[in-house]
C-alpha cells in the first residue's frame, strides 16, 4: 500500500459515509413520503451533494502523484472531508416525520450544507492549483465546469427565491455530466 493509498483510505471512508448519510436520509424521507413532502429543493440538494462527493473522490485520486504525504496533508484532508460529511448529514432531517415539508428543513440548513460543500471545493481547487495538478486552469472548459461552480453555489446560498435556488442547483448538477462529455 502506497502512502497515498493509506491516506486516501481515510478520505474515502469519510466521503463514503457522506454518501451513505445522503442516501440514508433520502431513504428515510421516501419511507415517510406518505406524511412528508420531500420537495424539489431537498431532492436537488441531495443529488447535487452526492454528485459532488463522487467528483471530489475522483479529483482527490487524480492528485495522488502530487499530494505530499505528511501530517499537514492528512489533517487538512481530514478537516475537508469531515466538513463534507457534516454538510451531507444536514441535507435530510434525522426524523423526516417531524417536518411536513422537507423544503422547510432545506431553508433552515441550506447555508450550512451548501456553504460547507463550497468550502470543501474551494480547498480542493486551491490544493489542485498550488500543487500544479490542474491542467489548463483557465481554459474555456475549466472556466465553465470548475470556476462557474462558485458563483452558482453562492447564488443558491444567498438567494431566498425558490426558483433561483432550483435553477442554480439544476445548473450545478448539469456540470457533472457536462464534464464527462466535454473532454
Amino acid at each position: 500500500m502506497s502512502e497515498f493509498e493509506f491516506v486516501f483510505s481515510l478520505f474515502g471512508l469519510l466521503l463514503g459515509l457522506a454518501l451513505a448519510e445522503g442516501l440514508g436520509g433520502l431513504s428515510k424521507a421516501l419511507k415517510a413520503s406518505h406524511k412528508v413532502r420531500i420537495g424539489w429543493l431537498t431532492a436537488l440538494t441531495g443529488l447535487f451533494v452526492s454528485c459532488d462527493a463522487v467528483t471530489f473522490w475522483m479529483y482527490a485520486w487524480g492528485m495522488r502523484e502530487v499530494l505530499p504525504f505528511g501530517w499537514p496533508t492528512v489533517f487538512l484532508g481530514f478537516v475537508v472531508t469531515a466538513i463534507f460529511y457534516v454538510s451531507a448529514s444536514l441535507i435530510f432531517p434525522d426524523d423526516p416525520e417531524d417536518w411536513t415539508d422537507l423544503d422547510d428543513h432545506f431553508f433552515k440548513h441550506r447555508r450550512k450544507v451548501l456553504g460547507g460543500v463550497a468550502l470543501c471545493n474551494a480547498a480542493l481547487l486551491g490544493a489542485a492549483l498550488s500543487l500544479g495538478a490542474m491542467r489548463e486552469p483557465f481554459s474555456i472548459r475549466t472556466l465553465v465546469i470548475a470556476w462557474s461552480f462558485f458563483p452558482l453555489i453562492a447564488l443558491a446560498i444567498m438567494s431566498s427565491r425558490r426558483a433561483v435556488i432550483i435553477a442554480a442547483l439544476i445548473t450545478l448538477i448539469a456540470l457533472y455530466p457536462l464534464s464527462v462529455v466535454w473532454r
